[in-house]
């Protein structure tokens, strides 16, 4: 199944506002694919990771950035462009925002999945039905009833219950490291950056997948379908709806003969 086919399964039974994304990280040497937009060369400006994949979802481009388009200093540690000294390795970022001291925040950074020290030159994102690259990862954003249908779809064959892990900081971290390594979908929690940076809004929540399961995903949402699990969620409509006391009287004098 190629990334564009992916792409309308997804949009056909989720209704998604914005496209699902399709995420490369690319090796040192490989190539960035030619049409993609550079953020500091072509846009001006240094971006967050969650905000690359915003003008994925929300615009339809397609961009690459490596250490130097970004601007968010978690993200250049997790993904291996810059070095992880001592200043950020005992917790100082996390401390006095989201750690009650410094152990707490050295306790966040280890808790937070990061890749080796240049294992990737690049990553690259674009919506999932237009990219000309096939990706090792797909993110979809929507309310929490599509983010279910996704989970419903991967317990498909195999049943049992969804277990995911994140930190509530670092949320690119969840959605492309974490799911290169666990080769495991995970549901994602936007953090604080996404939210301001990355512009996820207070409805959404996210879901991450290898698109190795692709085939494993559709068939998952098929059959979810073919079974009555869907979106949008039906609302029950099947009842006598109750009246005011004045609209029964009026029936109750219809059904006596009153004229």
């Amino acid at each position: 199944m190629d990334a564009a086919t992916l792409a309308r399964h997804l949009e056909t039974h989720l209704r998604v506002a914005t496209f699902p994304v399709g995420i490369l990280p690319l090796a040192p040497g490989a190539p960035i694919p030619p049409k993609a937009k550079r953020p500091k060369k072509d846009l001006g400006v240094e971006v967050a990771i969650c905000q690359s994949i915003s003008f994925a979802r929300r615009y339809g481009w397609t961009l690459a950035f490596s250490g130097d388009d970004l601007s968010c200093p978690i993200a250049k540690v997790a993904f291996g462009f810059k070095d992880r000294i001592d200043f950020y390795e005992k917790g100082s970022l996390a401390e006095g925002m989201y750690a009650s001291c410094s152990e707490a925040g050295k306790a966040f950074e280890a808790a937070l999945p990061r890749l080796a020290r240049d294992e990737v030159s690049a990553v690259v994102v674009g919506p999932l039905a237009r990219i000309a690259f096939e990706p090792e990862t797909v993110v979809v954003y929507g309310n929490s009833a599509q983010v279910l249908r996704l989970v419903n779809a991967t317990l498909f064959e195999k049943g049992g219950a969804f277990k995911t892990e994140f930190t509530g900081r670092g949320d690119c971290a969840d959605i492309i490291i974490r799911t290169r390594q666990t080769g495991e979908p995970q549901l994602i929690l936007p953090c604080y950056g996404d939210r301001i940076f990355g512009l996820a809004a207070d409805d959404e929540m996210a879901f991450s997948f290898p698109f190795s399961m692709a085939e494993k995903v559709v068939k998952g949402l098929e059959g979810t379908h073919a079974g009555g699990i869907r979106y949008p969620i039906p609302l029950y409509q099947r009842f006598t709806a109750e009246y005011p006391a004045t609209y029964q009287e009026l029936e109750r004098r219809w059904k006596a003969g009153e004229t």
